[in-house]
């Protein structure tokens, strides 16, 4: 019955993943031969249709990484791909069932990473170049790759090790006490990222005096915010995309701006886009958010466990695994998770919209919504992002309402 079940929702799954991004493609190319009028005065047509093609281009390789992930999935379920890196595991590691299931996942991770890493490749040169984005040289991308399998072997193999452990040893109530690590495991990591992580990958240079950060320090002020200092990255060493964001937990709290970000914006702009960071702050957005995911993490390994009292293995024999394991049953269950929640989409994106108009809302009254106005024309403009996007496919990936909807609500919090 599982295996019905699976397959079913896999199919659906896909279908709907193509239609929308056939939806996404036709709404923008049916649009490309004129602005909206709501931006003809700040968007050229030359700009417009750079943001379609580049739109078009990302949607078609957007549907073969969909086609492609999802022949990986029965790949290593129902075809028993996982039986072989299992077998494999046990091989290497006989009577010891921990590391084999460390060995199981570390495995795992790095054949997923190796067969997506040519999508990666050309998306970074081939795609983002093409469009005059790309910075990144090849040598800057393998460091990063294997910047990431270190990080990933020094951090995450001992935390992977206790988890497994715990699985076994604590009986069926493992759950809870893997959430507690993993709940913990992940704020310290929020609150150690921007110190000791983020510069393994980045420079970050404090901003430098003047009439910027003086403007951007009074802001901080007047809304009560404090931090651990502001900070420019140097995201021109990979993309001409810009971007703000805060980063970090409790005294390490840190705002950081692309250089790319103040390359494009003027004073007034970027403190009306630091505003509206600051708004998802005082609105409580960020801890909401962290609460909900450690709720749902709860509730995924609270289902996990539950699922591994089917009897005679059932949760693995019926998605064509035949080596159960603790490591195993977590792998697997992470792995065709999505395939089940997919359809839930639009609930993560609906509350995220939401909390972009309180944002917007919060910034419109401690800045100047005209500045956040025209910040965000300007990073439409300068990111290449469609002014004409599908409502549906919106409503199910879109975590920002689209460009109209936005700037129409900014508008109307202007005149208060």
């Amino acid at each position: 019955m599982l295996t019905g079940y699976f397959l079913l929702f896999f199919v659906v799954s896909v279908l709907i993943q193509l239609y929308l991004s056939i939806r996404q493609s036709l709404a923008v190319r049916s649009h490309r031969s004129f602005v909206p009028e709501a931006f003809v005065s700040q968007v050229s047509l030359a700009e417009h249709q750079k943001a379609a093609d580049y739109t078009l281009a990302k949607q078609r390789l957007h549907r073969y990484e969909i086609l492609f992930q999802a022949a990986v999935l029965l790949l290593w379920t129902l075809a028993g791909g996982l039986n072989v890196i299992a077998a494999i595991a046990i091989k290497w590691l006989p009577n010891t069932p921990v590391l084999q299931g460390v060995v199981l996942i570390g495995l795992f991770t790095l054949i997923s990473g190796c067969l997506s890493l040519p999508f990666s490749l050309y998306r970074t040169f081939k795609l983002e170049s093409r469009f005059g984005f790309n910075r990144s040289t090849l040598a800057t991308f393998i460091a990063d790759q294997a910047k990431g399998v270190f990080l990933a072997a020094i951090i995450g193999a001992p935390l992977l090790y206790l988890i497994v452990y715990l699985m076994g040893a604590m009986g069926n109530t493992w759950w809870l006490y893997v959430w507690l690590v993993w709940a913990g495991f992940s704020l310290l990591l929020m609150w150690a990222f921007p110190k000791w992580i983020a510069p393994l990958f980045n420079k970050f240079e404090p901003m430098p005096e003047g009439g910027l950060k003086t403007r951007i320090e009074a802001l901080l002020s007047r809304t009560g915010f404090h931090s651990n200092g502001l900070f420019v990255m140097d995201g021109s060493k990979r993309s001409g995309h810009g971007n703000a964001y805060f980063t970090g937990l409790g005294q390490q709290k840190r705002i950081v701006f692309f250089d790319t970000l103040l390359k494009d914006l003027n004073d007034g702009q970027v403190e009306a886009v630091l505003a509206h960071e600051l708004g998802h702050f005082k609105h409580g957005h960020v801890f909401k958010q962290i609460a909900i995911s450690l709720g749902l993490g709860l509730l995924v390994l609270y289902v996990l466990g539950a699922l591994l009292q089917m009897p005679d293995f059932a949760f693995f024999q019926q998605l064509g695994v035949h080596y159960p394991s603790h490591a195993m049953a977590l792998l697997l269950f992470l792995l065709v998770l999505p395939v089940f929640t997919f359809p839930f989409s639009p609930l993560s994106s609906i509350m995220s919209r939401k909390n972009e108009y309180e944002a917007d809302r919060f910034a419109a009254r401690n800045s100047d919504a005209h500045d956040l106005i025209t910040a965000l024309t300007k990073l439409y403009r300068s990111n290449a992002s469609t002014l004409t996007p599908d409502a549906w496919y919106s409503r199910f990936y879109d975590s920002h309402p689209n460009a109209s909807e936005r700037i129409a609500a900014l508008n109307q919090a202007g005149k208060r």
